[in-house]
């Protein structure tokens, strides 16, 4: 099995997180946040911080999506919570109706 650093991403993937990676650090930049300051509200590393801000698609999503709150950066065109919440309502009414597991078909050809 490989280690999560010989992991290889998608270039789409690879172009999201450094996409958001770079928004971070630009409004971070902007709002004239230190490094040292934005990783202490968040309670991550410094080092972790310029991993995110350079798009490094092994840190944890949850960690991007904490930096671009903290900074202001939009998610998902949102103006605001009430916008997500109605999204995030949608996306759970849709689920609701699927079904919870997909199985592979188990087709058996008998002609012989």
């Amino acid at each position: 099995m490989p280690s999560p650093q010989d992991r290889t991403f998608l270039p789409a993937t690879r172009e999201a997180t450094e996409l958001l990676g770079k928004l971070i650090r630009l409004e971070r930049r902007e709002r004239r946040m230190s490094e040292d300051e934005l990783a202490g509200r968040a309670g991550i590393s410094r080092r972790t911080l310029q991993r995110i801000e350079r798009g490094d698609p092994r840190c944890a999503i949850g960690l991007f999506f904490e930096l671009a709150v903290l900074v202001g950066v939009k998610l998902f065109d949102a103006d605001d919570r009430a916008t997500l919440a109605l999204h995030l309502g949608r996306v759970n009414d849709r689920l609701a109706v699927l079904p919870h597991r997909i199985r592979t078909s188990t087709r058996v050809d008998d002609e012989f």
